[in-house]
């Protein structure tokens, strides 16, 4: 029983660098969706 810690330890030691490997090498793709506002004139000096 004194190991536990040590073990439980470890155990969420190794599930924190896996998880920032995947993060670090899943190619997540960039948004697609196309976004049209109208600016009014006002907004911008002449």
């Amino acid at each position: 029983m004194k190991r536990m810690p040590v073990i439980i330890f470890f155990f969420i030691l190794a599930l924190i660098v896996g998880g920032v490997g995947v993060l670090a090498t899943w190619d997540i793709p960039a948004p697609v969706n196309s976004v049209e506002k109208v600016l009014p004139d006002e907004r911008f000096p002449r």
